[in-house]
């Protein structure tokens, strides 16, 4: 009992797929989307680390390079692969999860939706993973969820921290890096929609 409560109160939760993540209101409240039935999604990249790397840009010039390496060009598509995974993987694939559980209190999202109030979704932190047959390591993104009025960014009525949300198995076949990313924001697409509606249906 006394482990229960302490994991409830440092907001650390274990989901049905086994894995750890904690998220953490970290200041306001998303009370103001109660009555809402639609909500800009906007996404930020733009203070990402990466694994060891505090930098991203760091990362992919260290990667671009090792591959390059091995074979000549494969790292600038690689590069591109990187950035492009965002628009046609990751963020289809957390909207898609975000509405398919935030209908549940009648709230929908859409990235440049004509909506009241806006979520920038800022990716600060991911850990690719790796799965090179004999030993892997399941990938992870940290978040930060703002609530702001649409139009104005600097005006936070709402912020939520998440560590740690991590890719799925995939029963040991996850391994392009791009699949195994995705599936951390499928998960994210889950676990925010899922707080979301707790305020809206207080």
């Amino acid at each position: 009992m006394k482990r229960i409560t302490l994991l409830l109160l440092t907001g650390i939760f274990i989901t049905a797929g086994g894995s750890l993540f904690a998220q953490k209101l970290k200041s306001g409240s998303f009370s103001a989307l109660k009555g809402q039935t639609v909500v800009d999604l906007q996404y930020d990249y733009s203070n990402m680390a990466v694994g060891k790397y505090k930098n991203e840009a760091d990362y992919i010039a260290k990667r671009v390079k090792d591959l390059n390496k091995k074979e000549a060009g494969s790292g600038d598509i690689w590069a591109k692969a990187w950035v492009n995974d965002r628009s046609a993987r990751f963020q289809p694939m957390f909207e898609k999860n975000f509405n398919g559980n935030a209908d549940k209190c009648e709230l929908s999202g859409k990235e440049g939706a004509d909506a009241k109030y806006t979520l920038i979704i800022k990716t600060i932190f991911t850990e690719p993973g790796f799965n090179i047959g004999v030993t892997r390591k399941n990938a992870y993104i940290n978040m930060v969820v703002e609530l702001v009025e649409t139009g104005n960014p600097q005006k936070i009525l709402g912020m939520c921290e998440y560590k740690k949300i991590q890719s799925v198995n995939m029963m040991g076949y996850d391994f392009d890096t791009g699949s195994r990313i995705q599936s951390c924001y499928d998960r994210a697409g889950d676990k925010i929609a899922n707080f979301l509606c707790k305020y809206m249906n207080k």
